[in-house]
């Protein structure tokens, strides 16, 4: 079987039954899976990486890459830039990536320069390069191995091995940057990519509203916030609200807090109005949440 072919139908094979977690303080940059349309996005050599389509575990039509050149006798150098990704502000952003990978000594006749890895590179900038860079301006991330890599007797059984790998980056100046893939001799196909950052969620906390904060680059940085006192509040004098937002995405060591104000006793997160009085019957806060905004 062809290669290529024998790639793309890999991408067709869903006994592999994930579900995609969905946390709430994930802000995503670039989800490819979310694009029905051709991805578009900029590859190098015209023989190298190809876009085609798929469907995922949920049978949801997707984009995909993929390159099997490994029958070449010559030593690959294939690229593959994603679009412009703004930054939104994220310090620390996260690259999941979704992939299949073929073991090499499954092939028959293939050519000893076969490989099992891919590179993952980024490249920071201020507006969309518009097409592949120098290769010198890219800065590595890492060189992407598969946990699982899939042979002619997986596709036989119909198996897909999925790999997921999760890199970060961080210290971003720029308001955005592109990623890249470079493979060098492998069979492999991105199933997926996905690009975010972590947010601490706005919450309610010792009758405190904190706001959506976005985590720090650095892995031990704690972000301090100041609280607002909820409806019908008073902020403690000698210890205002403060909690610290985690690299994470996590609220951590809440400190000080807010009191009610006369008339009003404390509720579920907010303020109530105490029966009998002026205000009337239980008045309740808008921040009445109980958590997480």
């Amino acid at each position: 079987m062809d290669l290529r072919k024998t790639l793309i139908s890999v991408l067709w094979i869903l006994l592999v039954n994930l579900e995609e977690d969905c946390h709430a303080e994930e802000v995503v940059l670039l989800n490819s899976k979310e694009t029905q349309a051709e991805l578009g996005w900029t590859s190098y050599p015209p023989n190298g990486w190809e876009e085609i389509s798929g469907v995922d575990e949920k049978y949801k039509p997707i984009r995909t890459y993929q390159v099997c050149n490994v029958m070449e006798p010559l030593q690959q150098n294939n690229w593959l830039q994603t679009g412009w990704v703004a930054r939104r502000g994220g310090q620390r952003i996260f690259v999941e990536l979704q992939f299949t990978l073929r073991d090499c000594n499954s092939i028959p006749g293939v050519a000893g320069t076969c490989k099992e890895t891919f590179n993952l590179l980024y490249v920071e900038t201020d507006r969309d390069l518009g097409g592949v860079t120098r290769e010198d301006r890219y800065t590595k991330i890492d060189t992407i191995a598969a946990d699982e890599s899939f042979t002619q007797g997986d596709l036989g059984e119909r198996k897909m091995k999925l790999n997921t790998e999760v890199r970060e980056i961080g210290h971003l100046n720029r308001k955005g940057f592109h990623l890249a893939f470079q493979d060098v001799g492998a069979c492999v196909a991105l199933v997926a990519v996905r690009v975010y950052y972590k947010r601490c969620l706005a919450t309610v906390q010792n009758l405190a509203v904190f706001p959506d904060t976005v985590a720090e680059a650095a892995f031990a940085t704690l972000v301090e916030v100041r609280g607002a006192c909820v409806n019908n509040s008073e902020v403690d004098t000698d210890s205002p609200p403060r909690m610290h937002c985690s690299a994470e995405g996590e609220w951590l060591v809440p400190i000080g807090k807010c009191s009610c104000s006369a008339g009003y006793e404390e509720g579920h997160s907010s303020c109530e109005g105490i029966q009998g009085t002026i205000q009337g019957t239980y008045q309740t806060s808008r921040y009445d949440t109980g958590g997480c905004l």
